[in-house]
């Protein structure tokens, strides 16, 4: 391997972004105008079904699942690949540039981050989330653990595993360790709970299958094998139960635009888009 000397000041090489280089940029703010669109509905996604963004879609209709009629939403489609993210629309309701993103017409509130939507959405329908103190304290516990892990897992090891112009060992090695410890935790953690929170389903479930359990599932990365996931019978058994669950099935396919016809619902405004 080449051995790389920093620079004294880093410049920006845009050739070198990997799969992603066309949208990757070192500065942030809208590159375009355009106005966000909207729905008849008070809350207003915009979005795409990365894990991330799954995360919001599978609460969503969960909250519908459960007969919250006032959890209706619109979901418009934000193509990453395409710029979409750096509209002024979009930016005026995540400075970040990052999905999702959710508007409250209601309330007036703006919404980024997928675990403060979560939140959110959890306190504001009074779902998913424990009235007991020690009960929530670790739904929120498991919550921030997930995002605070969850970049090594994609950033880190999705990144140089499938997305990287070549293989390179080094970081390959560096963070495919990190991710099996990860699923090591929740494997140990979900040997004696039956959600990963404790007994009851939640946000931290929400907020954690999309990435680990579509991981394990052999959705993400097309690693499963590399990673050995069948040595994880606990988290295994979690995510194919979190999978069968009707709401979930619903939610991974709103904002989808890739694979089968049947598996993308790209805008989603009534139940009745999922016909």
């Amino acid at each position: 391997m080449t051995t790389y000397t920093p620079p004294k000041v880093w410049t920006w090489d845009q050739a070198n972004g990997g799969a992603f280089a066309a949208i990757n940029r070192p500065v942030s703010g809208a590159t375009h105008q355009k106005d966000r669109p909207k729905g008849k509905h008070a809350l207003q996604l915009y979005s795409l079904a990365t894990p991330n963004g799954v995360k919001v879609t599978v609460m969503l209709e969960e909250l519908l699942e459960l007969g919250i009629s006032a959890a209706d939403y619109d979901a418009w489609l934000i193509s990453i690949r395409d710029g979409d993210q750096f509209s002024s629309g979009f930016v005026e309701v995540n400075p970040n540039s990052k999905i999702p993103a959710l508007f409250d017409e209601e309330t007036g509130i703006r919404l980024f981050e997928s675990g403060s939507i979560l939140l959110y959405l959890a306190q504001k329908f009074n779902a998913f989330l424990p009235d007991d103190v020690a009960e929530r304290a670790e739904v929120m516990n498991w919550l921030f653990w997930q995002m605070g892990s969850a970049p090594f897992v994609g950033g880190g090891f999705g990144h140089f595993y499938a997305y990287a112009p070549e293989k390179y060992e080094y970081p390959i090695n560096r963070y495919a360790m990190e991710t099996k410890r990860q699923l090591d935790v929740l494997d140990k953690q979900l040997a004696s709970h039956t959600y990963v929170a404790g007994e009851h389903y939640s946000i931290a479930d929400m907020a954690i299958w999309p990435w680990y359990g579509a991981l394990v599932l052999g959705r993400l990365y097309g690693a499963a094998e590399f990673l050995d996931v069948q040595s994880y019978p606990n988290l295994l058994r979690w995510a194919q139960m979190i999978d069968q669950r009707p709401a979930v099935k619903r939610g991974i396919k709103v904002n989808r635009n890739w694979g089968e016809p049947h598996e993308q619902v790209p805008e989603r405004h009534s139940a009745a888009d999922f016909n």
